[in-house]
């Protein structure tokens, strides 16, 4: 079983590191002391840039979706994701559900994680590692009620993390992101407790409310769009308040 762990005895795999541990070692990693943090909707290279300074261990670069903000030009996040430094994920969301296409929008961005943001209906994980060496695969699960927890339990074998959101896949206009809404918490900690890979809790997350998502979900990682925003750009003051807010829970521990 593969998980997200910083440890030079692991297989590499840029920027992130795979490791086969054991199960204990697996469940304790789901959750960490100062969870990572993934700003997303980044729209241009100075958005990647501040994110980065203000301590972002990812960068989500949004592709086409059916609806929701942050999608920008593929050229655009092949020109973002060409300047991440070592050590910062780069994530590509991707509405497609076919390995084929996820592939080769792969190789023409050079993004190191794929976000599959909707089901993986035509082909398999296993197919998407074979093909993309050295990228990390990670499946969002909207979560909409219990059917949830189980649609997380069968993906998780088979990806490298869970990332969790409040869009919803049934409407006639799919919500695959960027909602601005939370779920129900209590479910997001009955996934992240019955996996054993690392997960991202994310969904209507802001500086007012990240520590009490912390504290029910305890997850690996915490995932946020418009919580930073203000007229549709990335805020200083409100991303610095929530790595603010990250460290002194943190520092509170």
């Amino acid at each position: 079983m593969r998980v997200l762990l910083e440890t030079p005895t692991c297989e590499f795999r840029s920027p992130v590191i795979i490791c086969e541990v054991s199960t204990k070692i697996k469940a304790s990693m789901n959750s960490t002391i100062l969870p990572r943090v993934k700003v997303c909707c980044i729209a241009s290279i100075a958005e990647a840039w501040l994110a980065i300074e203000h301590g972002a261990s990812a960068i989500g670069l949004v592709s086409a979706m059916p609806s929701g903000p942050g999608p920008i030009p593929e050229p655009l996040i092949a020109e973002i994701a060409n300047v991440v430094p070592p050590g910062v994920a780069s994530f590509l969301l991707t509405c497609k559900q076919d390995v084929a296409s996820i592939v080769e929008q792969q190789r023409r961005l050079g993004v190191n994680t794929i976000q599959i943001c909707d089901r993986l209906e035509d082909g398999t994980y296993d197919e998407l590692h074979v093909a993309l060496p050295g990228v990390s695969i990670v499946q969002v699960i909207h979560v909409t009620g219990p059917e949830s927890v189980s649609e997380a339990k069968s993906v998780a074998p088979h990806v490298d993390a869970i990332l969790l959101d409040s869009g919803n896949q049934s409407l006639a206009v799919k919500e695959l992101g960027g909602t601005g809404r939370t779920h129900d918490w209590s479910l997001s900690l009955q996934i992240r407790e019955s996996i054993e890979v690392p997960l991202f809790l994310a969904g209507g997350l802001t500086p007012d409310n990240v520590v009490e998502a912390i504290q029910t979900v305890r997850p690996f990682g915490v995932d946020v769009c418009s919580g930073l925003r203000t007229d549709g750009n990335l805020d200083r003051q409100k991303l610095s308040s929530f790595f603010a807010a990250i460290n002194e829970y943190q520092s509170s521990e």
